[in-house]
């Protein structure tokens, strides 16, 4: 049955329907995906019954086209996988009828949710996997769940399959920090990532990414902080709280005449308002340990100093990291872009000051490594986020010992 030494191209008619359109491999695998194969078997399988169909398939030939009915397609489809000793696979083929088998996984309190891939991918990338990873194992977990027949399970029961995953396809460390992940988010603690760095050195892009994959909500800017601070503490009582963070010691008391040591220094302004920004920090800190609230706080206050004082006010856990761009032209270029993006942002300050945020840049990453505060270039997004997940796995893993028969067999004594 060719024209012209070519196959007639092939169409798929459903009376009920009434619709006809190309038989397409894609749609097909997909399909043969949701019965329980996995990608690689499903297009190998739609790539062999393409080249049977015109053998075992009642087709009506149209000239340069042929019609094939979506239950002849079914059949053929069928009869195939029976042949090759995939009689599970046909069984669930015939039942979904095209459409995916949905998996209920009940949580703590019983009630069924549908499986989401997004979500544990998500979850896996706190074991600091690439997106692409995570999504691929996400998708090999759900296949050997259809292919088990297991279309309700428990959310423990879930975690359980996932670490063995982890450990079969991926290894024991990235098990283990899943394991750990797991752990947390069952002890009741919040999680309070500080993101420090200099003007420019993309915080709040980074934290609104990072809250996206923690499935944070809460995003607090610390100069947000501020001023709500200005409208309570007037002027003349905290002149320092009411200006830049890199010119505030323009208006600390002069200790000297200019141009002598006991000048007022740029360190000395920028360190008085961070400190004065910080009781604001540390109380939403604390409201966010009452409520067991996870929380991403950002801002250029958020010095190592600051950052090494707050992490003992509260029984969260508390992550601290600071941004940076480590080339004068780059950061400058950023500067340039803020305020292109925002409407109300003047560049002119930010070109101004320029040197004087650069410095502040360095004393930041100065007193970050001799506090030891986990240092993260920003020069690919991608880059700093998976590093950022990385941070905070670590912290996690100091924090909880993700023993498995603890996790899975006796939860109460999860916890350290």
């Amino acid at each position: 049955m060719k024209t012209d030494g070519k196959p007639p191209k092939l169409y798929v008619i459903d009376p009920v329907e009434e619709s006809r359109v190309p038989y397409l491999r894609g749609i097909l695998t997909r399909s043969l995906q949701n019965a329980g194969l996995s990608f690689e078997e499903a297009y190998d399988v739609a790539n062999e019954v393409r080249e049977t169909l015109w053998a075992e398939a009642d087709i009506k030939l149209r000239g340069s086209e042929a019609d094939i009915t979506a239950d002849e397609l079914k059949r053929v489809v069928a009869d195939y996988l029976e042949r090759k000793g995939l009689a599970a696979v046909r069984e669930r083929y015939m039942l979904v009828k095209g459409k995916p088998v949905v998996i209920r996984i009940e949580d703590m309190e019983g009630q069924p949710q549908p499986f989401s891939k997004g979500i544990l991918a998500q979850t896996l990338e706190t074991c600091a996997l690439p997106a692409e990873q995570s999504y691929q194992i996400t998708t090999e977990i759900e296949q050997a769940l259809i292919r088990s027949g297991r279309t309700r399970l428990t959310s423990m029961e879930l975690a359980e399959l996932t670490y063995r995953h982890l450990l079969d396809r991926v290894g024991p460390e990235a098990a283990h920090r899943y394991l750990v992940w797991i752990e947390f988010a069952r002890s009741g603690r919040a999680l309070i990532l500080l993101v420090g760095g200099t003007t420019g050195s993309g915080k709040s892009t980074i934290s609104s990414e990072v809250a996206h994959r923690l499935n944070i909500a809460r995003i607090q800017s610390t100069d947000m902080l501020r001023e709500v601070m200005r409208l309570m503490l007037p002027q003349r009582l905290l002149p320092t709280l009411h200006t830049s963070s890199f010119n505030a010691w323009r208006v600390l008391p002069t200790r000297g005449e200019e141009g002598t040591p006991f000048e007022p220094d740029m360190i000395d302004g920028y360190l008085t308002q961070a400190e004065q920004v910080g009781v604001g920090i540390e109380g939403v800190m604390k409201r966010a340990e009452r409520e067991k609230v996870s929380l991403i706080l950002e801002g250029v206050h958020l010095n190592p100093i600051l950052q090494r004082r707050l992490m003992k006010v509260t029984s969260a856990v508390v992550v601290p990291v600071v941004l940076a761009v480590l080339k004068k032209k780059q950061l400058r270029k950023r500067l340039q872009g803020r305020s292109q993006q925002v409407s109300g942002r003047r560049l002119e300050p930010y070109l101004e000051y320029f040197d004087v945020i650069w410095r502040l840049q360095n004393f930041m990453l100065s007193e970050a490594d001799r506090l030891q505060v986990p240092i993260v270039t920003n020069d690919d997004k991608d880059e700093t986020i998976r590093s950022l997940m990385e941070i905070i796995s670590d912290a996690l893993v100091r924090e909880y010992k993700g023993d498995p028969d603890e996790v899975f067999r006796n939860p109460a004594g999860a916890k350290r």
